[in-house]
């Protein structure tokens, strides 16, 4: 399965988001989740000294998978007889296509020579310039369009859904606003000169800095009616338009109407959305058509509702209903996050990539979580050896944790199987890290447990100090045992546990801090409350 990353999507502008969250019936019959309860049943939570409640909430999954192209491949006798058919039309609209794009990028970069203040206003002979350009996009365009956009001086802010390649083609040709890019996007062949002469804001998804930059640059483009409109696809990246995915708040952090319109994409034969579908295959395709409809609509402005003092996260959810209803489809908590997943999954030759997305905005917004880690966790996961319906067994639990069996390795694998089918999933196994992770006694009690193994204080732990701590919570372990616990923490591979070792080590493994909570007790450590640590024991 072919998976790339899409880019001409916009990236994340914010991870502090609360989407809406759609919740729906399993992909398979699940049991219902029994909590924990008091008494003998609190005793199977090996997490509570750090301040981990009993179980975790496992929200239900939607079952629709929002980066599925419908027909990847060219099947029956009507696609191969209109492939051959179109082949020579194909040809001609290849030729128009690099030509337009051509003369575009040259019409483009005789627009910016010379112009060195690109922090203001691009000077208008300038902008009729790139009306040539402007003119080529839309020669590549065959589309459909209903209502009209709003005066910039009403709603300089504009947000669309994602679809495909052709999305932005059609907003420069019909707008010419100024985008939210990628970094990255930048030195790509041809597209990087173009966004320039947009004057783009450049974002980094994963920089916290970065999106405040972009979020400051968004407010100062649009309060100036000298600069164009700024278009935001606030989904992050494309899908398939069966749903939608959690909106980023980026967009509406400044408070200005906002214009949303809808990109809609009727077929038959032929999905035209970039989803687990090559960028090149998406081309041809479209090229071997008779021909492709693309109908843009624009909605009834939203505006920020001052006499509530709303804030950005409600702006976006009430935005992205009138887009989902205009749309006639759900909301969801997808994010471009989940596509992270599904490409890591498909680069390790899962057999079904999308059944290790979790909706991960909804994750994001309720336990901090990012999407690197997440993909990190997923890692972990696979290497568990999952079966076909993406369950993890309890012995390849144990062996990618290097554990053995014994009694608190069963109360861990029973505090992450909330629904007690004696397998975990990947969405139970991510949520039960972050829920030990993210508990504020956490990186406390890691510090603790270091300090409590390094007898000597010396800055780091030996092999046999490992031994003697974990030997409290699981005994007779063997020198195989031992030494494979021992790789796990050492990650530098120096014959040595370092202080950050050992944080990064339960960072990534956030489970396997249950191991030390019996020396925490042992040596008194003020860490621990001592109550709760004899529980587990």
């Amino acid at each position: 399965m072919a998976v790339e990353d899409h880019s001409l999507s916009s990236p994340l502008l914010s991870s502090e988001q609360q989407p809406h969250h759609i919740v729906t019936v399993h992909d398979q019959p699940q049991p219902e989740a029994a909590p924990f309860q008091s008494g003998d049943e609190s005793r199977r939570n090996p997490y509570a000294f750090v301040g981990a409640p009993d179980g975790f909430e496992v929200p239900a999954s939607i079952t629709v998978d929002p980066y599925r192209n419908h027909t990847p491949n060219i099947e029956g006798f009507y696609e191969w007889l209109k492939l051959v058919v179109c082949l020579p039309i194909a040809a001609l609209r290849l030729v128009l296509f690099g030509l337009c794009l051509m003369v575009g990028y040259l019409t483009t970069r005789l627009a910016l020579h010379g112009w060195k203040d690109r922090q203001n206003p691009m000077p208008k002979w300038r902008c009729r310039l790139m009306r040539v350009t402007r003119f080529c996009g839309r020669a590549i365009l065959f589309s459909f369009g209903k209502g009209k956009p709003a005066p910039r001086e009403i709603a300089p802010i504009v947000v669309s859904n994602h679809v495909s390649y052709i999305d932005p083609i059609f907003f420069f040709y019909e707008l010419f606003p100024t985008i939210v890019s990628a970094e990255s996007h930048d030195s790509m062949p041809f597209v990087g000169t173009i966004i320039r002469a947009m004057q783009v804001i450049y974002v980094d998804r994963f920089s916290k800095s970065s999106r405040k930059h972009a979020v400051n640059e968004i407010k100062r483009k649009a309060s100036c009616n000298q600069f164009p409109r700024v278009l935001l696809f606030p989904e992050g990246t494309t899908s398939n338009g069966k749903v939608l995915l959690s909106f980023q708040i980026g967009a509406f952090i400044p408070g200005y109407p906002v214009q949303p319109v809808v990109v809609h994409y009727p077929y038959v034969h032929f999905d035209q959305s970039w989803g687990n579908i090559t960028l090149t295959m998406l081309m041809f395709r479209m090229f071997t058509q008779f021909h492709n409809f693309m109908e843009v609509e624009y909605l009834p402005l939203v505006y920020p509702n001052e006499s509530q003092k709303e804030n950005a996260v409600h702006f976006a959810q009430r935005t992205g209903r009138a887009i989902a209803s205009a749309l006639n489809v759900v909301q969801t908590a997808y994010s471009y996050g989940d596509f992270m997943l599904f490409a890591k999954a498909a680069e390790l030759k899962q057999e079904n990539p999308s059944m290790y997305m979790v909706e991960l905005g909804w994750v994001q917004s309720s336990l901090r979580l990012s999407a690197l880690e997440a993909v990190e966790v997923l890692e972990i996961f696979l290497s568990m050896n999952p079966d076909p319906r993406g369950l993890v067994e309890f012995h390849d639990f144990l062996r990618a944790l290097r554990l053995k069996p014994c009694g608190l390795s069963e109360k861990m694998f029973e505090f992450i199987d909330v629904q007690k089918m004696g397998k975990i999933s990947f969405k139970q196994f991510l949520l039960g890290s972050a829920h030990i992770s993210k508990q504020p006694l956490f990186r406390r009690t890691c510090d603790a447990a270091f300090g409590e193994c390094d007898i000597n204080g010396k800055g780091h732990i030996m092999k046999q100090e490992l031994q003697d701590a974990a030997s409290l919570s699981i005994p007779s372990l063997n020198c195989d045992e031992i030494h494979g616990l021992f790789s796990l923490f050492d990650v530098d591979n120096d014959g040595m546990i370092s202080r950050d070792d050992f944080i990064s080590c339960l960072r990534r493994h956030p489970l396997l801090v249950a191991l030390f909570a019996p020396i925490l007790l042992h040596r008194g450590s003020s860490i621990a409350d001592r109550n709760l640590v004899e529980e587990i024991l």
